[in-house]
């Protein structure tokens, strides 16, 4: 008669602790697949890796630091619209490479035709002109600017991406990952802010001349 066969004595194996995912050490292109995925944190971090190097070459065609920097903000925008159209055919940064000399091609067209049109109109003195209003212009567009700025991220990006740069709200969807009808709402909510806001300042500025 055999003695019996001891128990086994089992290794206990915790499970392997997994700590908060450091997206700055991601690589590009785990970077891009997250994007994709609606990874808005991913997106994040993939602008912000890349933003000193699009300000460089935007910096380095556009002559105008103004132009330069509209050029660089404008290509990181489609960079977060566009993205989905990236096939990984090449290298991300050759591809982002493309979208801002292309942006930046685009940016100092329209900078050259705003230059060499015309001004007849502005050339002539308006019989209307009132530095007052104009002063009240001014402030007024300050004031639009503190509005936006107190806007949602979400509800500003949108509104800057439709109405300041003129993507539609099916570009907007899928760079973002945010459904269509989120996007108009966002934009309808961000427009009657500003709207009441400009009804208001009007309004003060109309019973001021009165």
């Amino acid at each position: 008669m055999q003695p019996p066969l001891g128990k086994r004595r089992q290794i206990r194996q915790d499970p392997r602790s997994e700590g908060p995912l450091v997206y700055e050490k991601l690589s590009d292109p785990i970077l891009v697949k997250r994007a994709k995925d609606g990874d808005a944190h991913a997106l994040a971090a993939l602008c912000e890796r890349h933003a000193p190097r699009v300000e460089r070459l935007a910096s380095h065609l556009l002559a105008d630091p103004e132009d330069a920097r509209d050029a660089a903000q404008e290509a990181l925008a489609k960079l977060c619209v566009r993205l989905r159209q990236f096939r990984g055919e090449s290298q991300f940064a050759t591809w982002l490479h493309r979208l801002v000399v292309n942006t930046c091609r685009d940016v100092g067209d329209r900078q050259r035709v705003r230059r060499c049109e015309p001004l007849l109109e502005d050339a002539r003195v308006s019989p209307d002109a009132d530095p007052a209003r104009e002063a009240a212009l001014s402030e007024l567009r300050h004031e639009l600017a503190a509005e936006l700025s107190t806007l949602s991220e979400e509800q500003a990006r949108v509104v800057v991406l439709k109405d300041a740069l003129g993507f539609s709200f099916a570009e907007i969807s899928r760079g973002s990952g945010m459904p269509v009808g989120t996007a108009k709402c966002y934009a309808h909510r961000a427009r009657a802010g500003l709207r009441a806001r400009l009804t208001d300042e009007h309004a003060a500025t109309d019973e001021h001349a009165a």
